[in-house]
């Protein structure tokens, strides 16, 4: 196998914990945003999905390298992915069907596993390459998506918007790149966090300095073109029933906007982030127990917060109005926490435990007919 595209299993175990602990982490975050936003830990808005969505690409890598370094055929491995994928896809219809006050964006999970397919036998230098171009190239496609594939529930999970699988993809991709490094090298480490800084530090301050008067400009002469801003006829034809993109959310470091500074500045923070993490699991691992314990768990908890919510509206409860009493944030940690623990009293959350024997069904089955 190529030196570029090997896995390296030493470390694997080592790693784990780690990643466990940031996706708890993650998990924690979605839950302080949706339940216990406040002013103070405002940051947390869009970057706990993009902190999800980078462990999410470095555990496709773990997983596709741990079963091909073992043998198993691609399209057994193409079997589980589809499986997951479908999973996954199902749940985040379920929790749409709830109607909560929150994005749904399991489905667009759901497709950043199927597009990722394309993608698993390219070595880690090619992966690297792509993240980086995909960076500024995947924005304007989205927004592209967004225009064209608006109310199409495939489509759209595809490519329709910030909330999309195409939206993810550069962050995606680069956890899939960073899933191939010995992370156990404290070398390797050191130059993750590095790296994270280097792009957290100097894209922000072109997003705090810089950015505000490019938007101004791109939105004054956007006004020059009232025409694309008038209102499609819903009755026309395909495509002469969309909006016109919406290109001044280029421009734009706003929570899921899905522009490439907020993805960028998003994806630095939680390279540091990790790289931060990884260093202490060498020397204080307890530390990160109960954190990686809520990673473990994390799309069960993921899909319970709207339940919750849910639960909250048909008691006619502002599921915000939970963090208005002081420390009211604190206490929604300690809550997911506890929640991550009891989950993992039975070894793993129900929805890990469907999503492993459903996926089973089907690469078992593709096994037997190879």
């Amino acid at each position: 196998m190529n030196q570029t595209m090997r896995w390296k299993k030493g470390d694997t175990s080592n790693r784990l914990l780690a990643l466990d602990a940031v996706r708890g982490l993650a998990v924690i975050g979605m839950f302080i945003q949706h339940f216990g936003l406040q002013p103070w830990n405002a940051f947390v808005s869009g970057n706990t999905m993009i902190l999800f969505i980078l462990c999410s690409g470095i555990s496709y890598s773990l997983m596709a390298g741990s079963m091909l370094e073992r043998g198993t055929e691609l399209s057994v491995f193409r079997a589980r992915i589809l499986a997951r994928s479908v999973f996954i896809d199902f749940t985040g219809y379920l929790i749409l069907m709830l109607n909560g006050p929150f994005g749904v964006v399991l489905q667009a999970y759901a497709m950043l596993f199927l597009m990722a397919l394309a993608l698993v036998k390219r070595s880690t230098v090619f992966l690297a390459a792509f993240s980086a171009v995909s960076f500024w190239v995947c924005p304007p496609l989205m927004l592209i998506g967004l225009s064209l594939f608006e109310g199409t529930a495939l489509l759209s999970d595809i490519a329709g918007g910030p909330l999309s699988g195409m939206a993810w993809l550069p962050v995606f991709t680069a956890g899939m790149a960073i899933g191939r490094l010995e992370l156990g090298r404290t070398k390797t480490i050191i130059r993750l966090i590095g790296t994270g800084a280097a792009i957290l530090v100097p894209v922000k301050a072109f997003s705090v300095f810089i950015l505000p008067d490019i938007y101004d400009a791109v939105c004054s002469w956007l006004a020059q073109f009232p025409a694309s801003a008038a209102m499609p006829d819903p009755y026309a034809v395909w495509p002469r029933n969309t909006t016109a993109p919406l290109w001044h959310m280029l421009f734009l470091d706003a929570p899921q906007g899905g522009s490439a500074f907020e993805l960028l500045i998003g994806t630095g923070g939680s390279m540091l982030l990790l790289g931060a993490v990884l260093l202490l699991e060498k020397r204080f691992p307890c530390i990160l127990s109960p954190f990686a314990k809520t990673g473990r768990v994390a799309l069960t908890l993921y899909s319970l917060q709207f339940v919750f919510a849910w639960f909250l509206m048909l008691l006619d409860r502002d599921p915000t109005s939970l963090a208005q009493s002081a420390a009211g944030d604190l206490a929604i940690v300690l809550v997911t926490l506890m929640a991550g623990w009891i989950l993992c009293c039975r070894k793993t959350g129900p929805l890990e435990t469907a999503i492993r024997r459903f996926e089973r069904k089907f690469y078992q089955a593709d096994g037997r007919m190879g």
